[in-house]
């Protein structure tokens, strides 16, 4: 199925590839966005859904100094949020703060609260823990997994432990289990490595090549689905690694981020390099056979996974995520700055 141009748009004024959920704003549903030029200032953006749900308002627009290649709101501090960039010659990561009169000054400034630096290879992602208050961080560059210790009264932030991939392993993302904090999944060019943050070992793989993303479900645990170059997307169960329990048909082209829904359990958003997203219901076997039953009009029958695809855009889309406030929303980055709020409550059986 073709979805139309159905979503409320925001254009940023460059090229960009990291937005955000803003988790820890329960007033607005929000997002943060992040610009990707290297001649220009880059930006952030604030932006609100308003409160009739018909635009995207503007909340506040702070500029950043480098090319922001990686975004995360804090889930538990809606003014704070994390940044890996570039300068064009090397990579950095920070915590930043938004100043609280944000709305009332002219040209406002974002406070860096402390710079993640004792990196060693090329910085990829920062992870907050998902499921709530917790003072660690954990960094990924392509060669070592990084946990910190992060005192946002002190402004400070140190590396607790750290740990190598492996001699030729080149890490390229990540994501933390929302069920157990000591949990890290870590994507590799072969692989999806496990680690105990206890320990700093890693405790299983996952070996298959080019996974692209990797997300967890939220509301089951050890199920994990991995967006991949070839073979589209794959839904994992970890106490049987060795074959996927599920598999998408994914995008024409690169399937470049995978997204579960923070609520429906089994619903997916998936984004990729042919312009378009798509929306998936996994099937109930995937979710140990308790998918929601106000997904499905039939829970009995075969379903087609794929419920929607959005189609409306013109570049590639790498950003992707979901509303925490309102689960049936979500928003899309286009690398040509193009972001996209739709919601699915079309697609959502009507009780």
């Amino acid at each position: 199925m073709q979805g139309g141009s159905s979503g409320i748009g925001y254009g940023l004024k460059y090229q960009a590839r990291c937005i955000s959920d803003v988790k820890a704003d329960t007033d607005h549903t929000s997002f943060i966005t992040g610009t990707l030029s290297l001649k220009e200032e880059n930006e952030v953006h604030l932006i609100r859904l308003s409160s009739d749900g018909t635009e995207l308002v503007c909340e506040g627009l702070f500029s950043h100094p480098n090319e922001i290649w990686d975004l995360a709101s804090c889930p538990f501090d809606q003014r704070i949020f994390s940044t890996v960039y570039s300068t064009g010659e090397s990579y950095g990561a920070a915590i930043w703060q938004i100043p609280e009169l944000y709305g009332e000054l002219n040209s406002p400034q974002l406070e860096r609260i402390t710079s993640l630096d004792s990196q060693v290879g090329k910085i990829k992602c920062i992870l907050w823990w998902p499921s709530g208050r917790h003072d660690k961080l954990i960094s990924i560059d392509e060669e070592n997994l990084s946990l910190w210790s992060l005192d946002l009264s002190k402004k400070a932030a140190q590396v607790q432990s750290q740990e190598s991939a492996g001699v030729m392993h080149y890490l390229s993302g990540g994501a933390w289990d929302p069920h157990d904090m000591n949990a890290v999944a870590a994507t590799c060019e072969s692989s999806i490595q496990f680690w105990d943050l206890r320990t700093m070992k890693k405790t299983n793989s996952v070996e298959h090549a080019h996974v692209r993303n990797v997300d967890y479900n939220p509301k089951k645990k050890h199920v994990l689905i991995t967006a991949e170059d070839e073979s589209g997307i794959r839904i994992w169960d970890l106490r049987k690694p060795k074959v996927p329990i599920q598999e998408l048909p994914g995008h024409t082209h690169w399937t470049w981020a995978v997204r579960y829904n923070p609520e429906y359990d089994g619903l997916i958003l998936s984004s990729g390099t042919d312009s378009t997203v798509n929306l998936w219901l996994a099937s109930p076997s995937s979710n140990d056979g308790s998918i929601s039953e106000s997904l499905v009009d039939s829970p009995t029958r075969r379903i087609d996974p794929s419920l929607n695809s959005y189609s409306d855009y013109e570049d590639s889309i790498y950003g992707l995520a979901w509303s925490s406030r309102e689960p049936w929303i979500f928003a899309s980055l286009s690398y040509d700055g193009r972001v996209v709020v739709e919601s699915v409550k079309p697609f959502l059986s009507r009780k």
